[in-house]
């Protein structure tokens, strides 16, 4: 049964092409095979849509499902999880679910934090920066031994949460001119990314690589 016709629900999703957080709501929704409508956001000039659905944080992505917002990505991924049941993504066991939700936040925290300033860091900072993320990529490269996915044997809520990174840091490899990705030291991360492109969900819902460095060039 369609995943929108059983539920009756409109669904929206308020975001920019350029955001990682909206493009794994994303990919969690083609996952689910649910039907939703796009709704790029102007963060320069932000929508009514956008203020009086997140009036707290002001920012997205947001979810809209019978005209109820929900906020921050990841907590999107879960109501999405236990409102359509159909392909799992967060684990059930629950000690699994618990670490699952422990590790989400803090390794995109490390992640973000260290790779959005790369572009544009002096010497000293960038040596930082890039030591920050280092540190992130060694402990998913820990979390990889013995398993395919970070799920698993399948694709998971820890992989939807980090496949962001492939592209995003790739994109900043390019226009910073600095190497975060080692298939010698993180040959697990590299053997997951590559799974990961190959998988036609997402393989259909990446941002263009091209139009990702064009961003962060502008803005360097």
């Amino acid at each position: 049964m369609d995943q929108m016709a059983e539920h009756g629900q409109e669904v929206k999703l308020v975001g920019a092409w350029h955001s990682p957080y909206v493009h794994r709501v994303a990919w969690v929704l083609k996952l689910k095979g649910i039907a939703y409508e796009f709704v790029e956001e102007n963060l320069n000039k932000k929508s009514s849509l956008l203020l009086s659905c997140n009036p707290v944080y002001k920012k997205i992505p947001v979810l809209v499902h019978h005209g109820k917002p929900i906020v921050e990505s990841l907590f999107i991924i879960e109501y999405i999880d236990e409102t359509w049941k159909d392909n799992p993504i967060l684990p059930t066991d629950p000690y699994e679910k618990a670490m699952a939700r422990f590790w989400a936040p803090l390794i995109d925290e490390m992640l973000l934090e260290g790779s959005r300033k790369v572009p544009y860091a002096e010497e000293e900072q960038l040596e930082k920066q890039i030591q920050q993320v280092s540190e992130a990529m060694e402990v998913l490269e820990g979390m990889l031994k013995g398993k395919k996915f970070f799920g698993g044997e399948k694709i998971g809520f820890l992989d939807i949460t980090f496949r962001w990174m492939t592209i995003w840091l790739g994109a900043i490899e390019e226009v910073a001119g600095v190497k975060f990705f080692n298939s010698g030291k993180y040959p697990l991360l590299e053997d997951w990314k590559n799974k990961f492109i190959g998988f036609h969900v997402v393989k259909d819902n990446l941002y263009p690589m091209e139009k990702l460095v064009r961003f962060f060039k502008k803005y360097r």
